[in-house]
């Protein structure tokens, strides 16, 4: 059941003084507060234990309501942001004076989006003004793409929590550099590099590394408790034989071309053959894997065409080495 009109009034309310919001949209739910407030913004970083040099999106009702928060948008900006928002799709643009630098990890750019889910837009509008939003999960651990979600990892800690049900896309919007006329993607994830070239008529760059600092850039991101290794396809069998045989509870995401009678292990999650499914299902099928205390997990890149893109991402994130403590 979604969250009504009264939940939304009283999240909006909660925003206005200065409280943490856990938020739906179609990609992941964000853990939210006024984009104009530097100590709610404050406290958003320290309940997700998340280093401040590391830069928010603000998220806002519309693509008309841009200009109010960014100091420029170059005209090969304005076409992607009409034809993909409300959707999964964030652009990097120069920083508004009313952004405080909170947000933005000192940069003089911001992040921008308009996400496309009801309850969330409807939050926007009774609120009235931006809210900084990143997902609503410890730094670094798997993204939350359900109420619970984000009720098991937070509690507490988040004023209000808006269930909006299953998130539709599951991975995280796709990041573009918009600060100048040549667009770069800086994070693949919901709207797909074929669509804006598409959209745009011409080839768009995918850096590995970038002048502008963004989210999900982090070496170790998304990240269940299990240690990820990613292994081929046609090693994922004699892997998870190697590493039963040394005693470890093996969980795998098994690939579509995979039978699951070839391969043993503690726990397996099948991989749908549609990477759109993947997408939306790929952090709940993490969670799972670590409910089965797995001591690691074994997954495949899945072909990097289209949203497979951003799955391959966040499988190479969440195998990224994690900080020693």
């Amino acid at each position: 059941m979604t969250a009504g009109t009264g939940e939304i009034e009283k999240a909006a309310d909660v925003l206005r003084a200065g409280g943490l919001v856990a938020l739906p949209t179609e990609t992941v739910y964000g853990l939210g507060a006024n984009a104009e407030d530097p100590a709610a913004v404050a406290r958003v970083f320290q309940v997700k234990g998340r280093p401040p040099s590391h830069p928010l999106i603000i998220h806002i009702a519309g693509a008309e309501h841009l200009d109010a928060w960014v100091d420029d948008v170059p005209a090969a900006a304005r076409l992607p942001a009409e034809r993909f928002w409300p959707g999964p799709l964030t652009l990097v643009l120069r920083r508004g004076r009313r952004v405080p630098p909170e947000v933005t990890g000192g940069l003089e750019t911001v992040a921008v989006r308009v996400p496309d889910h009801p309850v969330a837009l409807a939050l926007l509008s009774t609120f009235g003004g931006a809210v900084a939003a990143p997902s609503a999960n410890r730094f670094g651990s798997v993204s939350p793409t359900t109420a619970d979600h984000v009720r098991t990892e937070l509690g507490d800690a988040v004023d209000v929590v808006l269930d909006g049900g299953p998130c539709r896309v599951g991975v995280e919007s796709t990041i573009v550099d918009a600060t100048s006329e040549t667009l770069g993607i800086l994070r693949p994830g919901g709207v797909t590099r074929e669509d804006l070239e598409a959209v745009l008529g011409r080839a768009l760059p995918v850096p590995e590394t970038s002048r502008v600092r963004v989210p999900g850039q982090h070496p170790s991101h998304y990240a269940p408790r299990a240690p990820v290794v990613l292994v081929a396809p046609d090693r994922i069998a004699a892997e998870a034989a190697l590493a039963q045989d040394r005693g470890r509870r093996v969980g795998i995401l098994l690939p579509p071309s995979v039978p699951e009678e070839a391969v043993k292990a503690h726990a397996i999650v099948a991989v749908p053959a549609s990477t759109t499914a993947y997408a939306r299902g790929l952090f709940g099928f993490l969670r799972e894997l670590d409910e089965h205390d797995c001591d690691v997990i074994l997954a495949s890149l899945p072909p990097e065409e289209r949203l497979g893109a951003a799955v391959a991402n966040r499988l190479r994130r969440a195998a990224g080495p994690r900080p020693s403590h």
